[in-house]
């Protein structure tokens, strides 16, 4: 929820009166289309407290798992709606390691035509970081904690390990 504050604190507003019990107040209303887009499945996680800030928001899903071998991401799912893109997408991936993922997802909302993309990550690599900002300098990337180093497998060092394992408690250690 608090990076959810500050990823969208910045947000376009208009002015709108509420009608209350004992008269009118003046008041301010989100302006635009939100969309939120969790990468699957471990950023589904980061999905509800996301919505509890922005209930008008709408949640797409892009599915991307990382190939093993070659560290890079593999997209098997994508769902845009079709139309018109949002003015706003917030992209939701609990570890930001080594950035591909990201990277492909931010990729596709561009092509898409969305103009304004926000990141949402728990916890992050330097070299992640370094990879989405230069590829996106213009992407705002909201993470809670750093952590230096990938590992020899392009893990997060020291990092938390799976988050959609400990998302969905299906640790095979």
């Amino acid at each position: 929820m608090l990076l959810s504050v500050q990823a969208t604190a910045d947000l376009p507003t208009d002015a709108v009166t509420i009608r209350t019990p004992l008269g009118d107040a003046d008041g301010r209303r989100l302006s635009g289309r939100i969309g939120i887009v969790p990468i699957l499945r471990a950023g589904l996680g980061l999905v509800d407290p996301l919505l509890v800030l922005l209930p008008d928001a709408e949640v797409w899903h892009l599915g991307l798992y990382r190939d093993e071998e070659t560290t890079e991401p593999v997209s098997y799912y994508d769902r845009l709606p079709p139309g018109g893109a949002p003015d706003l997408a917030i992209v939701l991936d609990p570890m930001l390691a080594t950035g591909g993922s990201m990277v492909l997802a931010i990729e596709r909302l561009r092509r898409w035509g969305v103009r304004d993309i926000r990141a949402i990550s728990l916890i992050a690599s330097r070299p992640g970081i370094e990879r989405l900002t230069s590829r996106f300098p213009d992407v705002p990337i909201h993470v809670a904690a750093i952590d230096p180093a990938l590992d020899h497998r392009s893990f997060i060092f020291p990092g938390l390990g799976d988050a959609g394992d400990r998302t969905f408690n299906t640790l095979t250690e």
